[in-house]
C-alpha cells in the first residue's frame, strides 16, 4: 500500500552537495522576494509525478501541509521533506528518478536567480541578452552536448489526449528511437510522455544506452504537467518564453501531436519565428501528425493558420496522418538539411545562434485581465507579430486553465476577454470550442469551465 504522505531526509545528487549560507538563506526565505515558495511549489510538482491532476491550485491546496527545508551540516546539505506525496516513494524510499528531478529543480532555481536574474551582466531587456541567458541555463544543466551530430527531436502536444492518440505518440517515438534520434518534450503526461516511452524501446532494440529524454518546464506549468518518470534530463526555465526558446534553439526539428490551447500556443510560436524575414531560408523540419482519427483536428488547425497567418505559414510544415515511420523518415531528412545548413554557416549543432527570434516572442507575457483585453489581434501588422500576439492569447487561456496564478485571477475577476478583428476572432472561437468539445482543455473526467470569452 502506498503512503499517503511521507517524511524523509534526502542527500543530494551530483555537485549540489554543498551550498553557501547565503544560498540556503535565499531558499528558505518566505518573504515576497525569497525563493522558498517557488522552490516548494516546483518540488511538490516533481514529487507528484504520476498523479492525475492538471490543476496547479488543486495540487497546492491538497498538499497545503507539505514542507521542504534545507539542513546544512559540515559535511554538506540534506533536504528535509514533511508530508510529501506518498506516490513518490517505494517501500518508504524515494524513487531514484524523482530524487534526481528534485535536485534538478534546486539547481535551476538557484542558478537562474543568482547567475541570471540577479546578474547585471545579462541584459534581459535585450533580445541577445535573453538568448544568452537561455544558453547559460541550459549549459549549467549540462544538456548541451557539443560533440554530437544533430539528432534531438522536440515533441509537442497535449497532456489531455485520447488513448488512441497516446498510443500513436508512442509509435512515432519508437520509429524515432529506432533511427537513433533523441526526444525532448515539455516533460509532462500525454503527448509529452508517449514519444519518450516509445523511444526507449527503439533505443533498447538498437542497443543505444545513451538515449536522451530531455524535459523542459517552467514554474508556472510544472504543477499541471509534472515531469514524467522517463525524463532523464530535467531543466526548469524561469518563464514560458524562455522555455519555448530553449526548445527551438536546442532542438533540430519539431513534431506536433494533437493538443489544446498549449499546443496551439507552441504552433504559433514556432510559425511566428519561421515567418520572420531573417529566417526565410533557415531549414527547420516541422511536422504535424496523429492517428487517422485526428485528421479533422489537423484540418481545423491548418484552416486556422491559413485564415490568420496565410499560405506562407502553411508552407512551413507538413501534415502526416497515421504513418509513424514516415514521420521519422521525414524528420531524419529534415535534420540532415539542418546539419548541412549549420555547418555552412558555422552555427553550433547543439544550440542555434543564427535563428532569429524577435523580441516580441521573448518578452515575458503576464496574462492579466488588462493584458488579455489589450492584445493586438488584427491583420494590420507584420504576420510574425500577429503570430506573437495570437501566441499570447492562447498562453493566457493555458494560464486560466491550469496555472495557479491564472486560476486564482479567473476566480477573482471573471473571464479573460479576448477581442480583435472578426476574421481572426471567429476562427479562434471555433478552434477553442473544438478543444472544449474534444476534452483537450482538461484531463478526461474533469468538467471544464471556460476561463475566456471571445468578443467579436
Amino acid at each position: 500500500m502506498p503512503y499517503e504522505v511521507v517524511d524523509t531526509l534526502l542527500s543530494p545528487e551530483g555537485r549540489l552537495d554543498i551550498l553557501s549560507k547565503a544560498e540556503v538563506q535565499r531558499l528558505l526565505d518566505t518573504s515576497h522576494g525569497g525563493l522558498y515558495q517557488l522552490f516548494r511549489n516546483c518540488a511538490l510538482a516533481v514529487l507528484n509525478t504520476g498523479n492525475d491532476t492538471d490543476d496547479a491550485k488543486e495540487l497546492l491546496d491538497h498538499y497545503e501541509s507539505f514542507q521542504i527545508n534545507i539542513i546544512q551540516r559540515e559535511r554538506g546539505i540534506k533536504l528535509e521533506l514533511k508530508n510529501a506525496p506518498g506516490t513518490a516513494f517505494v517501500d518508504g524510499i524515494m524513487i531514484k528518478g524523482i530524487h534526481e528531478h528534485l535536485f534538478s529543480v534546486l539547481r535551476d532555481i538557484l542558478f537562474t536567480h543568482d547567475e541570471i536574474l540577479s546578474n547585471p551582466t545579462f541584459d534581459l531587456a535585450s533580445s541577445t541578452g535573453i538568448t544568452d541567458s537561455v544558453f547559460h541555463i541550459l549549459r549549467n544543466a549540462n544538456v548541451l552536448h557539443p560533440h554530437l551530430n544533430p539528432n534531438l527531436v522536440v515533441c509537442w502536444g497535449g497532456h489531455s489526449i485520447s488513448r488512441d492518440e497516446y498510443e500513436y505518440t508512442k509509435k512515432v517515438g519508437y520509429e524515432i528511437g529506432l533511427r537513433g534520434m533523441d526526444i525532448c518534450t515539455g516533460c509532462g503526461p500525454g503527448a509529452m510522455k508517449g514519444p519518450m516511452k516509445g523511444a526507449t524501446i527503439g533505443h533498447a532494440k538498437q542497443r543505444l544506452a545513451t538515449g536522451r529524454y530531455l524535459g523542459i518546464s517552467e514554474p508556472g506549468i510544472i504543477a499541471a504537467e509534472a515531469p514524467n518518470p522517463i525524463v532523464n534530463d530535467l531543466v526548469i526555465m524561469p518563464d514560458i518564453e524562455k522555455r519555448l526558446e530553449a526548445f527551438v534553439r536546442t532542438g533540430h526539428g519539431i513534431v506536433v501531436f494533437p493538443g489544446g490551447a498549449g499546443t496551439a500556443e507552441e504552433i504559433l510560436y514556432i510559425l511566428g519565428i519561421l515567418l520572420h524575414p531573417d529566417n526565410a531560408n533557415v531549414p527547420f523540419p516541422l511536422i504535424f501528425t496523429g492517428p487517422a482519427g485526428s485528421a479533422d483536428y489537423f484540418r481545423q488547425i491548418d484552416h486556422f493558420i491559413g485564415v490568420t497567418l496565410g499560405s506562407e505559414a502553411q508552407k512551413r510544415y507538413k501534415i502526416i496522418v497515421d504513418d509513424p515511420a514516415e514521420v521519422a523518415l521525414e524528420m531524419l531528412r529534415g535534420i540532415a538539411e539542418v546539419r548541412a545548413f549549420r555547418k555552412s554557416k558555422g552555427d553550433a549543432y547543439y544550440y542555434s545562434w543564427t535563428l532569429k527570434i524577435d523580441h516580441a516572442f521573448q518578452q515575458p507575457f503576464e496574462p492579466t485581465h488588462d493584458n488579455m483585453r489589450n492584445l493586438s489581434l488584427h491583420k494590420n501588422q507584420a504576420t510574425h507579430l500577429l503570430a506573437a500576439n495570437l501566441r499570447r492569447a492562447f498562453s493566457g487561456v493555458v494560464a486560466g486553465n491550469v496555472k495557479e496564478s491564472g486560476i486564482r485571477a479567473i476566480e477573482q475577476h471573471g473571464h479573460f476577454e479576448i477581442s480583435g478583428d472578426r476574421e481572426i476572432m471567429e476562427p479562434m472561437d471555433a478552434l477553442l470550442a473544438s478543444f472544449v468539445k474534444q476534452s483537450r482543455m482538461k484531463l478526461p473526467g474533469k468538467t471544464y469551465t471556460p476561463c475566456y470569452r471571445i468578443i467579436k
